[in-house]
C-alpha cells in the first residue's frame, strides 16, 4: 500500500473538476469516481465501465449535512441511519432534488447517497467539496475490485488515477436501504444488516419488490468471475464437483478442507465466519478466475442472517456466470 499524500489528494481533486476519473478506496470495495454535476464526466465514467445508462450509481458525499443537498426530502428515519451508520457501509436511497443529474439515477426520481468510512475517501471528498458519482471500480457485472492492483487490472488507462489506500476492509458493497416512500426497504444486503438498522431506526424493514427504486447490484446476474461459477450445498458439493470435473478441471471455494479423494484441480479454504469470508470473497474469486480451471464451484454459504449479503453476492455471480461468459 502507497501511503495517500496530501499532493495525491490534490492531484485527485484536480482530474475530477476537469472532468476525469479518479480510483480510490472506500471501506467496501473500491469505486471509480465522477464529478456527480457534470454531464460529459458521467459520460465517461459509463463508458469507462460499460454500464448501462439506466443503471444508477451511488453518489458519495461527506456526511449527512450535504443530504438537503442531493435529496429533495431527508426523513427522520434517514436521519436516525446516518446519525448511527455513518459515515459507513450504508447507502440511503432518498427523493432526488432537483439538481440531480438523470445520469446519475438512471432516470428515476430517486438518489443513491452514502458517507465512506475510508480515511482516504473522507479526504477526497473534503478537498473537492461536491458529490462523487463512483461504482465499483471494475467493468460492469464483473467481481469489484478491493485493492488498488485490482482497480488497474481491470480498468487500466480508462482511470486517469488510482488513489492506493490497501486492501478493503469490508469487502463488499454497502447495504442499501430505500426511504423514499415513507418506509424503509432493504435493496442490497451488506454488512450492516436487517437487525441493527431495524434496532437504530425504530422500525421494520421490508424486502424490495418490482415496484422499489432500481439500485446498483441488484441485477439478477451480477458480481461474475469470467468462468462459470455454481453453487453447490455442502452435502452435495463432492457430488457436483465430480459431474463437473468430467467436462474440465475444477478449482474450488470451500470453508473446510480438500477430501482425499476429490476430484477438485484446486482447492481453495475459505474463512467460516461470514465478515472474513465476505472480506476475502471477490480477491478469491480473481483467484480462481485466473486459475485455468474451466469453472469455478463454490460451497453455498449457511442459511443464516450474517450470511445474507455474501449468499445475495454468490447467487448473482453464479447467475452472471452460469452457461455464458458473464454479463459484461
Amino acid at each position: 500500500m502507497g501511503l495517500v499524500s496530501d499532493s495525491d489528494i490534490a492531484k485527485a481533486v484536480e482530474i475530477l473538476r476537469a472532468g476525469g476519473l479518479v480510483a480510490f478506496p472506500t471501506e467496501t470495495v473500491y469505486g471509480v469516481g465522477a464529478d456527480a454535476s457534470n454531464p460529459s464526466a458521467l459520460r465517461r465514467l459509463f463508458e469507462a465501465k460499460g454500464r448501462p445508462t439506466s443503471h444508477p450509481v451511488i453518489v458519495h458525499v461527506r456526511g449527512a449535512s450535504e443530504l438537503a443537498r442531493s435529496a429533495r426530502e431527508v426523513p427522520s428515519l434517514a436521519l436516525r441511519l446516518t446519525d448511527r451508520f455513518w459515515p459507513g457501509p450504508l447507502t440511503l436511497v432518498l427523493k432526488r432534488a432537483a439538481a440531480v443529474l438523470d445520469q446519475v439515477t438512471g432516470g428515476e426520481d430517486t438518489v443513491g447517497l452514502r458517507a465512506p468510512a475510508h480515511p482516504v475517501a473522507q479526504r477526497l471528498l473534503q478537498a473537492f467539496g461536491g458529490g462523487i458519482a463512483a461504482p465499483s471500480a471494475n467493468r460492469f457485472g464483473r467481481l469489484s475490485p478491493t485493492t488498488a492492483q485490482h482497480v488497474r487490472d481491470e480498468l487500466g488507462d480508462a482511470v486517469d488515477l488510482v488513489l492506493d489506500g490497501g486492501a478493503c476492509e469490508v469487502g463488499i458493497e454497502s447495504t442499501i436501504i430505500d426511504l423514499s416512500r415513507g418506509t424503509l426497504v432493504l435493496l442490497r444486503p451488506g454488512r450492516i444488516g436487517i437487525a441493527e438498522i431495524e434496532t437504530a431506526a425504530g422500525a421494520k424493514v421490508a424486502q424490495r419488490t418490482s415496484s422499489s427504486p432500481r439500485a446498483p447490484g441488484t441485477l439478477a446476474a451480477h458480481y461474475a468471475p469470467r468462468i462459470p461459477l455454481i453453487l453447490a450445498a455442502t452435502a452435495e458439493l463432492e457430488r457436483v464437483v465430480g459431474e463437473q470435473a468430467a467436462s474440465g478441471s475444477v478449482a474450488v471455494l470451500a470453508r473446510h478442507p480438500q477430501p482425499p479423494d476429490s476430484r477438485a484441480a484446486l482447492w481453495q479454504i475459505a474463512a467460516t465466519g461470514a465478515q472474513a469470508y465476505a472480506h476475502d470473497l471477490y480477491a478469491l474469486l480473481r483467484a480462481l478466475d485466473r486459475s485455468g480451471c474451466a469453472r469455478i464451484v463454490v460451497e453455498a454459504p449457511p442459511e443464516h442472517a450474517e450470511w445474507d449479503a455474501v449468499r445475495d453476492r454468490l447467487t448473482r455471480a453464479a447467475a452472471g456466470s452460469a452457461g455464458a461468459n458473464g454479463t459484461g
